[in-house]
């Protein structure tokens, strides 16, 4: 399995068989990634919220390869009134498909789309997949429920904001870390706009002090996992 840090919180999963992944792929107005829409194709889009800088460019996706879109219900039902296949699901439940489980957690932050319409509770989502879990926290706070969730889910790889103003600062996800537990910690949702300036190098330090793993991807870097 491939995992693909286009920037912000896009990121791309290939799986073992070939099956394409992607997670919040905003790229077209993110100054920050070097992947634009029209090179990028999705058997699945998997959305944690509707802010348009993750959203971002599913329908342009969408429109090219008719995807299956998986979100929370009250998103999955926008997706659908659009025309587009959407698979619906909720906080703490999940999902069997053919690529592998997919489970939402919760997240603390806010959810609607850029055309103002309710889109239901944010999420962070676990993907397990090819015998590894993947926890995209989605934009969110510090919440001690972090803690369950890596005692229940034996995380692999720990996608963590860090960018602050919107979500967790630097000091406040490397105790998510502490708390999730994961094999290797990975920054997201940084330096794409002045407000979320942050140094993904100091996130690294403090992390490897505690005596975790960490990771900076490049933008448009790919590893297998």
């Amino acid at each position: 399995m491939k995992l693909r840090y286009f920037s912000h919180s896009a990121f791309q999963i290939t799986t073992e068989d070939n099956k394409c992944i992607l997670i919040d792929p905003f790229l077209d107005q993110n100054p920050t990634s070097p992947v634009k829409s029209d090179e990028v194709t999705a058997d699945y889009i998997v959305l944690t919220h509707a802010h348009g800088d993750h959203l971002g460019d599913s329908f342009k996706i969408a429109d090219k390869t008719s995807p299956l879109f998986i979100s929370v219900n009250e998103l999955a039902d926008y997706i659908a009134s659009k025309g587009y296949k959407a698979h619906n699901m909720h906080i703490g439940g999940s999902w069997n498909f053919d690529f592998g489980k997919v489970k939402f957690t919760i997240a603390h932050h806010g959810s609607i789309t850029p055309d103002g319409h309710y889109a239901g509770e944010p999420a962070g989502v676990i993907l397990t997949i090819d015998g590894k879990t993947i926890y995209h926290a989605g934009d969110t706070g510090l919440f001690l429920d972090m803690k369950l969730i890596g005692e229940l889910n034996d995380i692999d790889y720990f996608l963590v904001p860090i960018g602050d103003n919107f979500t967790m600062g630097i000091d406040d996800a490397v105790k998510a870390v502490e708390f999730v537990n994961p094999k290797v910690a990975i920054p997201i949702h940084y330096n794409t706009f002045p407000l979320i300036n942050a140094n993904p190098k100091e996130f690294k330090e403090k992390v490897e002090a505690k005596g975790f793993n960490s990771r900076i991807l490049e933008y448009g870097e790919e590893i297998e996992l």
